[in-house]
């Protein structure tokens, strides 16, 4: 990653170009209080958020690129890949143009599929099938981003996963959820998603969703693969700034309905990337930088938070 901005100043860079048009937007939606049926939802939507972290981003312990060919690996300081703990010299990673293969040092127990192997052809994230190898408290895939490929790790005994303290909302607001309407787009639309190792994808679209607070018009783009299960919005806004995460939020919808879709921004939260260095978030689409401020969802401590 030597060769990208550092994360803090590629955010900060982000913030600054998020904010240079419409970040003094005023914002005077009148405030809506929740009854308690959306309370109870949305304690059971924040626990869900919880759990998911705890099991998938906070164990996160490293990601490491590959180079073609052989890269040793184990806790040993002197391989090719350095694991946090386990086995000094564990084996070798094999990479042959797309294809990874593991090899382990005899002696070595570790487990596919709960099953001992010596060694395994490693299926990729991005085949919808990875490969998780088990290996004591460890867990490791193969990922692919752009041209990279890697091997992210976990480990289930983090203590990040017991050090959580949970996420930070600010106070419900039902003035900050809204009726949208859905705009298939025409032909086949792509927008360019960068993300946080400064990669820049065109990225297929299925539309976007057309909406007002405070008597303003707003557009989003949706990033999903099918409005028929619901959007996934990456979007950012002035509270970027000082309340919320710098690389922007995430949001996720219902299915849309009859060309109608609801927004719940007080369901906005924080990409991986705001809990560990080990994620490869997609960042804001230039189309989805809203000028108005939006304070519902998560909050972020910029002076302690992770950058």
């Amino acid at each position: 990653m030597s060769n990208f901005l550092p994360r803090s100043a590629f955010f900060f860079v982000l913030s600054a170009a998020l904010l240079s048009s419409g970040a003094t937007a005023e914002n005077t939606v009148a405030k809506s209080a929740p009854d308690a049926s959306y309370l109870q939802a949305f304690t059971k939507w924040k626990a869900d958020l919880v759990d998911d972290r705890k099991q998938n981003w906070l164990p996160l312990a490293g990601l490491f690129w590959l180079k073609p060919g052989e890269n040793t690996f184990g806790s040993d300081t002197h391989g090719a890949v350095v694991f946090p703990k386990g086995p000094a010299h564990a084996g070798v990673f094999r990479v042959q143009g797309n294809d990874v293969t593991v090899q382990f040092t005899p002696g070595v127990s570790a487990r596919i599929d709960g099953k001992a192997v010596a060694s395994a052809k490693l299926e990729p994230d991005i085949s919808g099938k990875a490969t998780v190898v088990e290996l004591g408290s460890l867990r490791f895939k193969v990922v692919v981003r752009g041209k990279r490929i890697g091997i992210r790790l976990k480990d289930l005994e983090s203590p990040a996963i017991k050090n959580y303290a949970g996420p930070a909302f600010f106070p419900l607001d039902l003035s900050y959820r809204v009726t949208a309407t859905w705009k298939p787009a025409q032909d086949k639309k792509t927008v360019d998603v960068p993300n946080v190792l400064g990669d820049v994808t065109p990225t297929p679209v299925g539309g976007e969703v057309v909406f007002e607070l405070n008597g303003q018009e707003y557009h989003l783009t949706d990033l999903g693969d099918d409005p028929g299960k619901g959007l996934f919005i990456v979007f950012a806004d002035p509270t970027n700034k000082t309340d919320t995460y710098p690389a922007g939020r995430f949001l996720d919808t219902d299915p849309v309905a009859d060309g109608k879709v609801v927004l719940d921004f007080n369901h906005a939260y924080n990409p991986p990337c705001s809990l560990t260095p080990y994620a490869t978030c997609p960042l804001p689409p230039s189309v989805n930088r809203l000028a108005i401020a939006i304070p519902a969802g998560e909050k972020y401590d910029h002076a302690h938070g992770h950058h």
